[in-house]
Parts: C-alpha cells; structure tokens; sequence
C-alpha cells in the first residue's frame, strides 16, 4: 500500500456515464474513492423533477454534485437542495467546453468571469453548510497565462474556495469539440503543479490524461489529489487497482474480484427493475469491467446484444458471467 497522507482520488464528474447506476457500481469496485454526480444545471433543478435528479443511493456516498449555472441565487438555491438530498459536497462547473454549455453561460466560460464566479460561490456558501469547490481548467482561449489562473484562483479562494479541482488542459470555446477538448490542447501538469507550490493553503486537485497507477504516483507528491475521468469508465476495474493500491490495510475488506462485484451488483439490479429501470441503463456501464481479460469480448457483445430487449432482466448478466467463467 502506498501512503497517501490524506490525498484524494475521485472520478471526474461524465455526463451521460457518472449516474447513478454507474455510481453504485463504481462504489463497489473502489470504497475509498471520491465520486461526482453528473452537471446539473440550476435550469433543470428550478423547473424540472428534483426527487429524479438528486435522488442517489446512501452506499455511494462520499458523492459530491455538480452544478452548472452562473445565477448566483439559482445555484445557492440548488446547493441548499443538494444539501438537504445529502450530498457531501457542491462543485461548480467552471471547465466544461461545450458548445451548448458555454450558450447557456456557465462552464468553461465563466473562466472569463472570475468576478462573477466568485460572487456565485459565495452565495452558495452562504446557503450550505458542506463544503463548496470548483473545477476549472487552467485557462480559456486566449487568456491562458499563468497570471490569469492566479487571479482566477485567488479571486474564489477569497471568496471562501478551499478545493479547486484543476483540468491541466485549457478549453477553446469555439472550434473544438467536448472531446476534442479533452485530448487536443497539451496537458501542462507543471501549471497546476505551480499553483499548489504558490497556494499551499488549498487543496489543489489534478485532473486531465490520468490513466494508470503510474500515472497517479508520478503526480500525488505535488498535489493533494488527483481526479481520473474517462480511463476510470472505460476500465472500471482500474478503481479496485486503485484501491488495493492506496487505501487497502490489515483492517479493510479485500477487494473484490471482477465476478464478485457482479454478483453483488445484481441485487442492485433486481431492485431496480422492480422500479421499472430498463437493464441496458444500468449495463451500460459495466461493458468495461472485463476489459484485458479473456473473454471481455463475449461479455460485452452478450450484454449489448441482450440488455436492450423488452423485459431483460438479470438473467442476461447472469449468462455473460457464465461466458467469462
């Protein structure tokens, strides 16, 4: 076990994978790890079903929700909602690029308002009692230098941020895609790096091309954390790695194998077909489990042949564990 002096891991917040389905099966996998909800924006908390989306179950937790907006009462309304479902933490979205995200101004583009992001913060704080943190990138655009991000930084910490989850890339509004934007502009670990040499008050988590244990070694002496995004979707079972690796001790549970993980998931299942959840929503996610091992192949093709079918049921993980097996 490597020591790590109270530094964090988390899955980076994913639209269309980090539910909660997928939550729940990141949890079994990885007990120690931090997990972040999907953006929520404050338009769909004000006028749509907030029971359907905050409602998480109590084993993900530590689980923290993501808000997208740039109203400051909007957002301190939210985050008092996302206190009250019981959350752990309310995190600003300052870092997505989205074309439809940055129309609805809030994301990336509020890196261009540090003045108003700020201000923002600072009515959700004021409104909640758990902590409130950002996720940014380290610049937008043209205004990418160093002294900007400093501002940028200082600017909320004043505001009372003691968390910044920082993306080692800058984001082009225009011109490239959401995922274009997470693989084209260069990583620069030495930014982020600098700013916890220069900030070593706050809690300054990395994120961005994180994908192997290696990986995190290399970055965990500089900061206080690190946040891997979609290598922990595509490879789910990297979260036991990691567990094993940084959070396991004489007195923990062993980590699970990939089968038990299922076997343990398929009461989850059940559950949720009884409240009518179709299967492919929550085996959509696990595709991944197996990948590298013998026969990943067959359960994937297996689950994405069957899952879809009206009335599937657990029956169809079931017979893609007897593939594997």
């Amino acid at each position: 076990m490597s020591d790590l002096s109270n530094k964090i891991i988390s899955v980076a917040p994913m639209m269309d994978c980090t539910d909660r389905h997928d939550r729940y099966f990141l949890r079994l996998l990885a007990p120690g790890v931090e997990l972040y909800t999907e953006m929520i924006t404050t338009h769909a908390l004000m006028h749509g079903d907030v029971d359907y989306l905050l409602g998480f179950n109590v084993e993900e937790k530590y689980v923290a929700l993501q808000l997208g907006g740039s109203d400051p009462k909007a957002l301190a309304h939210s985050a008092k909602l996302g206190e009250e479902f019981g959350y752990d933490e309310i995190n600003l979205n300052v870092g997505c690029p989205s074309p439809r995200v940055s129309s609805g101004r809030f994301g990336a583009c509020l890196m261009l308002e540090p003045e108003l992001v700020a201000e923002c913060v600072a009515a959700m704080r004021a409104n909640v009692r758990i902590p409130v943190t950002i996720k940014c990138r380290i610049g937008v655009d043209h205004q990418d230098s160093y002294e900007q991000l400093v501002n940028f930084i200082s600017l909320n910490a004043s505001a009372g941020i003691k968390k910044f989850i920082i993306h080692a890339r800058k984001a082009w509004l225009h011109g490239l895609s959401p995922k274009e934007n997470r693989e084209v502009p260069p990583l620069h670990y030495d930014v982020v790096q600098q700013i916890k040499k220069d900030c070593p008050e706050l809690t300054i988590i990395i994120n961005g091309g994180i994908k192997t244990l290696n990986d995190i070694d290399a970055l965990l002496p500089y900061v206080d954390g690190v946040m891997i995004g979609r290598a922990a979707y595509a490879n789910p079972y990297l979260l036991a790695q990691i567990q094993e690796r940084y959070y396991s001790n004489t007195d923990s549970e062993p980590v699970l194998t990939r089968h038990e993980v299922i076997e343990q998931l398929i009461p989850y299942v059940e559950s949720q077909l009884e409240k009518n959840v179709r299967l492919q929503s929550i085996t959509r996610h696990i595709l991944g489990l197996y990948q590298g091992q013998r026969g990943a192949g067959s359960w994937r093709r297996f689950i994405s042949e069957n899952a879809y079918k009206p009335g599937a049921g657990v029956e169809v993980i079931k017979q893609a564990l007897a593939l594997i097996r």
